[in-house]
């Protein structure tokens, strides 16, 4: 493969996991445009979310199941057309069950048929030296597709009247740009990955049990589960900004959308850091930043001589929750996953890894009911500090396992 199809590679990847999850989410950006033009109750227009996120963990398994079966081309391709063409149906903005089915649909197309299979091409595009780089890359170039595309078309949106009509077209622009995505990853995507004939290359049942057994996939997990943790615990830093500190809507709306393009960078940068040092130890640099970060919001009172203090710590914090994001599928390749079952992997782990999508709405936002004020934001940032404390352990455990495997390693090397 030329190096300029290599990289062509690369940003149909960065651009297919940034365009994909537009639609699911739509309501981040479009939250009160989005209820009004459903005409949905807020609890209703949560439980879109939520169902959508309950589809993605069923389809996790299968999902990884299926990519280590068929071509990333295949499913990923599929994935982005099947997604736009639901759009297409969604920018008509059909009933409240209806709007559930189209929700569980993109659970299918965005798990089931594509994020197993975007992963398992990104390891397939880097040697195993040059992982971090990859997942790096991949994750900073997916930063920069999200913030590009919402500025874009949050520009169309009040360009149009910030209205029903207005949102219409949003979602048909977005459902458009992922059926080219769709088109253009077919033609530059190989069928590298295919279902061998040959008896030895089969996965087996055997295969898969042994994977399910190895400790680095279930600590992966865990490092997934705390790093998603502190990235949902960023959304809570909008309204902590308002609630806490007295800075009006549309500064706490700013602080949301800076955070967006905080993520290249950071990303970018962990992973080639992460080739040099090792994805764990990259790792958990982040969560040592996040421990002291989400520690401060917690402690911080809310005065507005601190507002300086509070938004470079949310700078800091966001820049960690993106940098360890950007690296931590690279432990697969020091965890020493077997490469034909990164699929299988990729599932299993997303499966715990992802379940903050399920309940850190629920804990926030009973937190914040409970104990309206500072109060509530404490106990929520504490209890992030805590995850991310998990996180560090399961991290250093990783690294500790690596050492003593590459010992095993140039001890055999010796010998022989």
């Amino acid at each position: 493969m030329s190096v300029f199809r290599r990289w062509l590679v690369m940003t149909i990847l960065c651009l297919s996991g940034g365009i994909i999850y537009f639609l699911p989410f739509l309501g981040e950006v479009y939250y009160i445009p989005l209820q009004n033009a459903l005409g949905l109750s807020k609890t209703q227009l949560g439980s879109l979310e939520s169902v959508f996120g309950i589809s993605c963990l069923i389809f996790c398994l299968p999902g990884g199941w299926l990519a280590d079966r068929v071509s990333p081309r295949k499913l990923i391709t599929l994935s982005c057309i099947l997604t736009g063409i639901a759009g297409f149906y969604f920018a008509t903005f059909p009933s409240y069950s209806i709007s559930l089915a189209i929700h569980i649909f993109w659970g299918m197309t965005t798990q089931l048929t594509f994020w197993s299979a975007m992963i398992k091409a990104t390891r397939n595009w880097a040697p195993t030296n040059r992982q971090g780089r990859a997942f790096g890359i991949l994750e900073g170039g997916r930063g920069v597709t999200e913030a590009a595309a919402s500025s874009i078309m949050l520009a169309v949106f009040a360009m149009l009247g910030s209205g029903k009509v207005a949102l219409a077209w949003v979602i048909v622009l977005f459902s458009i740009m992922n059926i080219l995505v769709g088109v253009f990853t077919w033609f530059v995507l190989e069928d590298s990955t295919q279902p061998s004939s040959k008896k030895q290359d089969r996965i087996r049942l055997s295969d898969i049990i042994k994977v399910l057994k190895m400790p680095e996939v279930w600590l992966i997990s865990v490092v997934i589960l705390s790093s998603y943790t502190a990235y949902w615990g960023l959304d809570f830093f909008t309204p902590y900004a308002t609630e806490v500190f007295g800075m009006t809507v549309v500064f706490g709306g700013a602080i949301g959308v800076a955070k967006m393009w905080f993520k290249p960078i950071p990303a970018a940068t962990a992973g080639f850091l992460a080739d040099r040092i090792g994805a764990s130890r990259a790792v958990a640099w982040s969560f040592l930043v996040l421990i002291v970060s989400f520690a401060v919001s917690a402690a911080l009172p809310g005065s507005r001589g601190l507002i300086l203090v509070m938004l470079v710590n949310i700078a800091v914090a966001s820049l960690a929750v993106f940098a360890s994001r950007g690296v931590y599928f690279a432990l697969l390749e020091e965890g020493n996953i077997p490469l034909k079952l990164t699929g299988t992997a990729v599932g299993t782990i997303s499966v715990i890894g992802y379940t903050p999508d399920i309940f850190m709405p629920v804990l926030g936002g009973a937190l914040l009911d409970r104990y309206p004020g500072a109060a509530g934001y404490r106990y929520l940032f504490l209890f992030v500090t805590g995850m991310c404390v998990l996180g560090l352990l399961a991290t250093l455990t990783i690294t500790r396992q690596s050492v003593k495997q590459q010992r095993k390693t140039d001890d055999s090397l010796e010998t022989f």
